[in-house]
């Protein structure tokens, strides 16, 4: 049986492009709908690693196994680092994407063409099963955000941002484009010598 991680979201499409990046590592992964009676973890923290460490020590002792939590979002510096932390849930209703980027887009109505640089950063921190911390990392991609949404791809703010040097949005570049320029991919790139390096522990299930 191959050492499980579970990825600390009920995301099905975050859960997708982390399996997709992560695939060839020989991992299972397990996900929140797997625990339907475990407490949220209250995403409180003011800065992405916060909430990524607190999902990823609080789900590993609540389910006794390894867990990457992992948070990210869109920064628009013009709008004074907005939606930030509060990306998913930056109109309100958590996950709303549509209503999310409506909302991104009104506020940057007002502002000069010059001022919709943007960046996206995803922050993964794996714990073991006892809730220690083994790894933080975190990774970004560049781009700017423009005035209609353009692609059916990815999720959350994906079809407003443009990458310049490949004139195409998140939502219109392919799955594995997209996971070579991507915040995500430029994390979990990072984590994937560290979990190698672990996969001997994760691989003793307990009992």
């Amino acid at each position: 049986m191959p050492p499980l991680l579970v990825l600390a979201t009920h995301n099905r499409k975050k859960r997708q492009e982390i399996v997709e990046i992560l695939n060839d590592l020989g991992l299972e992964f397990g996900d929140l709908t797997q625990w339907p009676d475990l407490p949220e973890v209250i995403e409180d923290g003011d800065t992405f690693e916060a909430n990524a460490r607190k999902k990823a020590t609080e789900v590993a002792r609540a389910v006794g196994h390894w867990t990457l939590g992992e948070d990210s979002g869109l920064v628009v510096p013009a709008l004074r680092g907005r939606p930030g932390v509060y990306s998913a849930r930056y109109a309100g209703k958590h996950g709303d994407d549509e209503a999310n980027n409506r909302k991104l887009l009104a506020e940057l109505a007002p502002l000069p063409e010059t001022s919709r640089a943007a960046y996206y950063v995803c922050t993964a921190a794996l714990a073991d099963p006892t809730g220690e911390l083994r790894a933080v990392v975190e990774g970004r991609c560049h781009g700017v955000i423009i005035n209609e949404a353009r692609g059916s791809g990815g999720f959350g703010y994906d079809p407003l941002f443009l990458i310049p040097e490949y004139h195409h949005t998140f939502g219109e570049l392919s799955a594995r484009v997209k996971h070579a320029l991507s915040h995500r991919a430029r994390a979990l790139e990072q984590l994937r010598p560290i979990l190698r390096k672990f996969l001997p522990e994760m691989d003793k299930r307990p009992g």
